[in-house]
C-alpha cells in the first residue's frame, strides 16, 4: 500500500493550474491508496456545486458546501476524466488570508464507510486562523484503519500551542484502532524535547524512522507563511511526517514534489510511504 501527504497551499500558489496538472500526473501514475492533503482551499465567493453532483464524495459535516475551484474536488475532477475514481472527503476550518475556505482533505482509492472531524484547538472560529480540525476516514477494504489529515499549530504558540492540541486530538481518538495521521505537524523532527518527542513518547511509530528505504526525508527548504521568524533560510525542517499507533513494516518513505523528485506544486515538499 501507499499513503502520499501534501500540504498543498493551493489557489495561493502562482502557477495553480500547472502545479495542479503535475499533481494530479504523478497520482494517476502512482494511484497512491490513501492521500491525506492540507490548505485545501476554495474561493469564499467561489460558485457552489451540488453535493448530489460530486463523484465519490462522503460529507464529513453538516452543511458541507462545495466551490468550483475546491481543490480537493479539482484534484478528484481531473483523475475521473482520466478513468481514475477516488472517494473523498473534505472539512471547511477557517477564513485563509480573507478570502479563501481553507480545509482539509481525505481521499481514498477505496470507497469511505465513514468519516469524522476532530476539533483539535480551544478555538472554534471560522475568522479565526488558528482554529484547526482534523478529518478522518476508514474505507470498506480495510474498515480497522483509520486515517486521517492533520494540520497542528506551534509547540510555543501562546494561544494554541501544540501540546495542548495533541493532548486534546489523543482524547478523542479511539486507539483500539490503528490510526495514521499523515500531515502537516509543524514541528520539526530536527528539534529535540518539543512536538516530535512528545508524540515518539506517547506511543507512536515515525514512518520516517521505520522505512528500509528512505531520503533526507526534509520537507521544507525555505522560510514559508508561519515560520518566518522561527527559521533562517539555511534551516530545512522535516515538518510534514506519517505517523501510526502501530508499528508496521514499511518498505519506503520518499519525497516528492521538491524539483529532484517531481515538479514543485507547493510550499511544502510531499511525501509517500510503501508499506
Amino acid at each position: 500500500m501507499k499513503f502520499l501527504t501534501l500540504n498543498t497551499h493551493s489557489l495561493a500558489e502562482k502557477n495553480y493550474h500547472q502545479k495542479l496538472l503535475y499533481l494530479v500526473s504523478f497520482i494517476l501514475r502512482e494511484q497512491p491508496d490513501i492521500i491525506a492533503f492540507q490548505e485545501v482551499n476554495q474561493s469564499h465567493a467561489g460558485e457552489r456545486i451540488p453535493l448530489k453532483s460530486l463523484k465519490g464524495f462522503y460529507p464529513c459535516e453538516e452543511n458541507t458546501v462545495i466551490k468550483k475551484d475546491n481543490h480537493a474536488y479539482n484534484v478528484v475532477k481531473l483523475l475521473s476524466e482520466s478513468g481514475l475514481l477516488y472517494y473523498w472527503s473534505w472539512i471547511n476550518i477557517k477564513l485563509g488570508y480573507g478570502k479563501y475556505d481553507e480545509g482539509i482533505a481525505v481521499l481514498s482509492k477505496n470507497k469511505i464507510t465513514e468519516a469524522k472531524s476532530v476539533l483539535i484547538s480551544k478555538i472554534n472560529d471560522y475568522n479565526n486562523w488558528k482554529t484547526r480540525k482534523i478529518i478522518g476516514i476508514r474505507n470498506k477494504e480495510i474498515p480497522d484503519v483509520w486515517f486521517y489529515s492533520v494540520h497542528f499549530g506551534w509547540w510555543n504558540d501562546s494561544e494554541e500551542p501544540f501540546q495542548e492540541q495533541w493532548k486534546l486530538m489523543c482524547s478523542q481518538l479511539d486507539n483500539k484502532n490503528q490510526i495514521w495521521l499523515m500531515g502537516d505537524f509543524n514541528n520539526p523532527a530536527e528539534i529535540r524535547n518539543e512536538g516530535y518527542d512528545m508524540i515518539a513518547e506517547s506511543g507512536w511509530y515515525d514512518s520516517y524512522n521505520l522505512a528500509a528505504e528512505k531520503d533526507n526525508g526534509i520537507t521544507v527548504e525555505k522560510i514559508i507563511d508561519g515560520w518566518n521568524d522561527k527559521i533562517s533560510t539555511e534551516n530545512k525542517i522535516r515538518i510534514d511526517q506519517i505517523w501510526c499507533n502501530r508499528k508496521n513494516q514499511v518498505k519506503s518513505s520518499r519525497i516528492l514534489f521538491n524539483g529532484i523528485n517531481e515538479p514543485v506544486v507547493s510550499d511544502h515538499y510531499g511525501i509517500m510511504i510503501e508499506l
